[in-house]
């Protein structure tokens, strides 16, 4: 296989394609199976967590304060903060929890 980067793109964009259009074009009857359905309806939300989870851990100095974050704001969205209160208290938790760290 030569190293043309065109083939790459190429590929990938028919590989993303046939994702997106074959469902559609197989599946033309309601689905009705409930385990599908749920199974469906939660696939768009898990892919986000999968992209996001490292990210919050990276993106900061220290994982520790990346960790804080993460809780602070699982804490706040689960006592029904709105996602702009839940962003600034993990960001208050980071700057906070990056200026502590050093001083141990």
């Amino acid at each position: 296989m030569t190293n043309n980067p065109y083939v790459y793109i190429l590929i990938m964009a028919v590989v993303t394609y046939a994702i997106r259009v074959l469902p559609l074009t197989l599946i033309q009857k309601q689905i009705k199976s409930q385990f599908l359905q749920s199974f469906l309806y939660y696939v768009p939300y898990v892919t986000l967590a999968v992209m996001t989870f490292p990210a919050i851990l990276d993106a900061t100095q220290s994982p520790i304060s990346g960790l804080c974050a993460l809780i602070a704001g699982i804490i706040t969205a689960w006592l029904g903060a709105s996602l702009f209160k839940v962003a600034v208290s993990c960001c208050a938790v980071v700057f906070i929890a990056e200026l502590i760290i050093p001083l141990f």
